[in-house]
């Protein structure tokens, strides 16, 4: 945003990233990002991805080394690189979540009716309902057997492969649909997702070993015979629908990147990037990827678990024991790596635009997040927020500085206000999209580039 005038006019990346070399690299860093879209779905695929660059760059589990990393649960990943300060002088700290809105399998999903089978669910996260019906839809997760045994299952993506779907009712019989509001005319219950459709052959219907739904007798069958499993073992499962496909680059220029899971995977993608680009620093630098966050950052891989803690304490023990974990934490400057709400052309009314984010004009600082009178927010500090603007325009970053919505109609929250509780300095940062939540999220192929290039400066930053 820095410039010579008094004014405060946000610039645009691509009048700061113009030149040829900037230009290719920002393409370079989109096809790596498209790629990791089309196959990094789930959180336990985004951390086994994060895992695998990490190693290639010599970061391990030996925390000796500088180059640490620990995983838990598979689904959140907690990173750290010795820099050459104590960690008495705090750390340098990027927090992203890896979890997405989709569509959970539930415990007892398999049943028939009408002549198909079907799936019963459970949404995770804040889905507009509507947008999942009668889409290709492909099934990611894991299947554990009562022996510990683990089965990977991924069906929908390859073009091999058949999809799913939930179908949805047709017009000519959804009057009384139509007449209720938006809230309550796609029924949560009624995500049923369509599995077959062929009944298994039986030689003697009157046995007693007859099965009575064959079609579901047909999907068990199937699911035995390519993974081993029975329906018991879909007790101890986590299986997920999201939608089928690879994301796309969107627009005559391909200057946008279409895709699904893009809140808040541009970030995990991002804050990696930047980590493996820069070198050690004077600061200890950390990036946490955590689960757990579209549903209130619950359980022990969220961010309201103490992972992050235990984690901290292994590298004070390891890189400085006579440091106490207060003074790391009163110490530590942090960015809630979030994605935010770019202001949308064809529902322009629910913003207010002097302080909301245009799409293409790099990341944003959100000061507060929180609802209506900024209730459950972080709300940043002037003096954190200086020191932050001089870091991104010392750089030649190009930011923004939004909020998410009108007072009385936005808001949302993120990771932060759990971080703050250790009294750190943070603030809610990262690039806008359109759609957001929804299963085909729209960002800037320049705000991408450019929030690279943001954690690059965190990270580095004296």
């Amino acid at each position: 945003m820095s410039s010579n005038s008094l004014s405060c006019e946000p610039k645009s990346c691509w009048e700061v990233y113009n030149s040829d070399s900037d230009l290719a690299a920002m393409d370079s860093l989109a096809a790596r990002y498209v790629e990791f879209l089309s196959t990094c779905k789930t959180e336990r695929e985004t951390i086994a991805y994060a895992v695998q660059r990490l190693e290639a760059a010599g970061f391990s589990t030996d925390i000796s080394t500088g180059k640490y990393y620990t995983v838990l649960q598979d689904k959140t990943l907690f990173v750290a690189r010795k820099g050459k300060k104590s960690l008495a002088e705090g750390v340098h700290l990027v927090g992203a979540h890896a979890d997405t809105p989709r569509i959970d399998f539930k415990q007892h999903p398999l049943y028939e009716t009408c002549g198909v089978a079907q799936a019963k669910t459970h949404y995770y996260g804040g889905i507009r309902k509507y947008q999942w019906l009668s889409r290709p839809l492909a099934l990611h997760g894991v299947v554990v057997k009562e022996n510990g045994e683990k089965v990977i299952v991924n069906i929908g993506e390859d073009a091999s492969d058949p999809v799913f779907t939930i179908a949805d009712l047709l017009p000519h019989l959804a009057q009384d649909q139509s007449k209720k509001v938006l809230s309550e005319a796609f029924e949560a219950e009624r995500l049923n997702i369509i599995l077959a459709h062929r009944p298994v052959e039986v030689e003697d219907e009157e046995s007693k070993d007859a099965p009575q739904d064959k079609i579901k007798q047909r999907v068990l069958n199937i699911l035995h015979e390519k993974y081993g499993i029975n329906e018991e073992d879909l007790y101890s499962s986590e299986l997920q629908a999201v939608p089928a496909g690879s994301a796309r680059m969107v627009g005559l220029d391909e200057s946008i990147i279409g895709g699904y899971g893009q809140d808040d995977r541009i970030c995990c993608f991002t804050a990696l990037e930047a980590l493996l680009e820069t070198e050690a620093s004077d600061y200890a630098q950390v990036i946490v990827l955590w689960d757990k966050e579209e549903i209130g950052s619950e359980g022990s891989t969220g961010a309201k678990s103490r992972f992050f803690e235990y984690c901290i304490e292994d590298i004070i023990e390891a890189w400085n024991p006579e440091v106490r974990f207060r003074q790391v934490m009163l110490a530590t400057r942090a960015l809630s790596s979030d994605v935010h709400g770019a202001l949308d052309p064809d529902y322009q009314e629910v913003h207010e635009k002097l302080n909301s984010a245009t799409l293409g004009y790099g990341p944003c600082f959100c000061k507060f997040t929180g609802h209506r009178g900024k209730y459950e927010a972080n709300d940043a500090h002037p003096e954190y927020l200086g020191w932050l603007r001089g870091v991104m325009n010392t750089a030649g970053v190009p930011w923004q500085m939004a909020e998410l919505g009108k007072v009385d109609h936005g808001g949302g929250g993120t990771v932060a206000m759990y971080l703050a509780m250790y009294g750190m300095n943070i603030v809610d940062f990262g690039p806008g999209l359109l759609a957001m939540h929804s299963p085909f999220e729209l960002a800037s192929k320049a705000d991408l580039y450019a929030t690279m290039k943001a954690f690059s400066a965190f990270l580095e930053a004296k």
